[in-house]
């Protein structure tokens, strides 16, 4: 037919499982195979072996509308025609990935050994999983490392461990605070500058815990890639060094020269952070007009239980990495990882939304807005999503790249900063979602304090660049003082 296209494996890879529907008849047989494929659709979604989309072909027979065909229902199967009430045709129960006592033995004498170590968490799903790893972490006496949709950086679990301001340390590669032993969970954090420095350390041993099989190395020097349930592995570990401390505690005392060294390894991380932190804050608190950096703490200081926060892919991402600080309320931090393109954005902010019932702050660059105007429509719709614009006029994270000092500047706006020249309120309008612009931090505050539904902050692409170069000088010369 002229309008269809071939639909056959589309997504190749990229789905999780792909199936081509057929349009059976409503006959037992018929029924309970459309049952029995979205049980099976579901089961792939949700992990069997790791979560991620499905894709269904579902065709059609004309007459297209929901219109009653009289006698089209053969069947006579309770179970086809009204499958198990509540529950469905096939549940498939995903049983605990509980590793071997002996592994779990092995590992938690590996940490006690090793006092200069780091829990590191990516991106990962599992709110639950927060106060699991920081039990580990404190028992363990290492500092957390997790990027914020580790799900690790906001909720009530305990941040006293918490060095949020990693990927400037990394940046820096301090020799004091080089790690001998890294503990990583979920994907690796987006942070480039803390994966080339784990990557370069000599002798650095990595154990990474990859539950549903990806392969999430992109080091490719971990010791060990751990399939077990990341929460059952984090308990039982925990366990173990505890009662290790409990055992050394009641130990004669150790012979002379002998020292614990966690807690001292600890407390240089620890003042690293803040130091950075008060460096950063200065830096940014002097400033007047709006920032791609200062978004983040602006927009922590209105986050509340049950709210959900999107970072587009390019630089916001890379900004909420670096930039947001742990905060109490429970607020899921969600991401469009996979291709890292900005396609979409929009429309996942409002599903998200859709989803919880609760806000979604979605920040995103004026290049990712025009590339995802249709989805206002949707958005326009659910109550619950907040759009924060970075507008500056382009693709700001390309002026990070040698080409933006290679190339002549018409050539570089022609090809890697491509503004839109879109009148950003006046598309919001074309939706009837009312839009503030502001320039200035203050004014940046009252939006988000007032909730608004659409902001547009203006800023320099050039001025970002040089304020993040200001920022990690600032972040070098703090650390040197540590």
């Amino acid at each position: 037919a002229g309008q269809t296209i071939d639909q056959l494996k589309l997504y190749g890879d990229a789905v999780r499982w792909f199936s081509e529907l057929g349009n059976h008849e409503a006959d037992d047989d018929g029924l309970l195979h459309f049952r029995s494929v979205a049980c099976r659709a579901y089961a792939a979604s949700r992990g069997e072996p790791r979560p991620g989309p499905v894709h269904l072909n579902v065709p059609f027979r004309d007459p297209l509308a929901p219109v009653p065909v009289e006698g089209a229902v053969t069947a006579t199967d309770p179970l086809a025609l009204e499958g198990r009430g509540e529950r469905p045709l096939s549940a498939v129960i995903r049983a605990a990935q509980a590793p071997d006592p002996a592994l779990l033995d092995e590992l938690a004498a590996r940490i006690a050994s090793v006092p200069q170590g780091l829990v590191v968490a990516g991106r990962q799903p599992d709110e639950e999983l927060a106060e699991r790893l920081c039990a580990l972490a404190d028992a363990a006496g290492y500092p957390v490392l997790a990027e914020p949709t580790s799900q690790l950086r906001w909720g009530p679990q305990p941040h006293s461990m918490s060095v949020p301001g990693y990927d400037l340390i990394a940046r820096a590669r301090p020799e004091q605070l080089e790690p001998a032993l890294v503990l990583r969970f979920g994907d690796m954090p987006t942070s480039k500058a803390l994966r080339k420095w784990l990557s370069a350390i000599a002798g650095l041993r990595q154990i990474v815990v990859d539950p549903d099989g990806d392969w999430k190395e992109p080091t490719r020097r971990a010791e060990m890639l751990v399939r077990a349930d990341p929460a059952t592995l984090a308990a039982g570990l925990t366990e173990r060094l505890k009662a290790g401390a409990e055992a050394r505690r009641t130990s004669p005392p150790p012979a002379s020269g002998e020292t614990g060294g966690a807690p001292a390894w600890l407390e240089r991380w620890l003042e690293a952070q803040r130091r950075l932190a008060a460096g950063v804050g200065d830096e940014l608190g002097c400033l007047a007009e709006a920032s791609e950096p200062g978004v983040w703490p602006a927009l922590a200081g209105v986050l509340r239980d049950g709210d959900n926060v999107l970072a587009a892919s390019s630089m916001p991402v890379r900004d909420q990495e670096t930039f947001m600080p742990p905060g109490r309320a429970r607020v899921r931090f969600v991401s469009n990882r996979g291709a890292n393109g900005i396609d979409g954005l929009v429309s996942t902010a409002a599903g998200v939304a859709r989803g919880s019932g609760g806000r979604t702050w979605a920040v995103l660059g004026d290049l990712a807005l025009a590339h995802d105007l249709g989805g206002l429509a949707t958005a326009a719709r659910v109550p619950g999503v907040r759009l924060i614009v970075l507008d500056n006029g382009g693709g700001g994270i390309f002026h990070f790249l040698p080409q933006a000092e290679e190339l002549p500047l018409d050539e570089f706006e022609h090809l890697l900063g491509t503004p839109s020249g879109l009148d950003l309120e006046a598309a919001f309008g074309l939706f009837g979602i009312e839009a503030v612009r502001v320039e200035s931090s203050s004014s940046l505050s009252d939006a988000l304090a007032a909730d608004a539904r659409a902001i547009v902050v203006t800023l320099d692409r050039r001025r970002n660049l040089a304020l993040h170069q200001q920022i990690a000088d600032r972040a070098a010369l703090a650390l040197n003082r540590a």
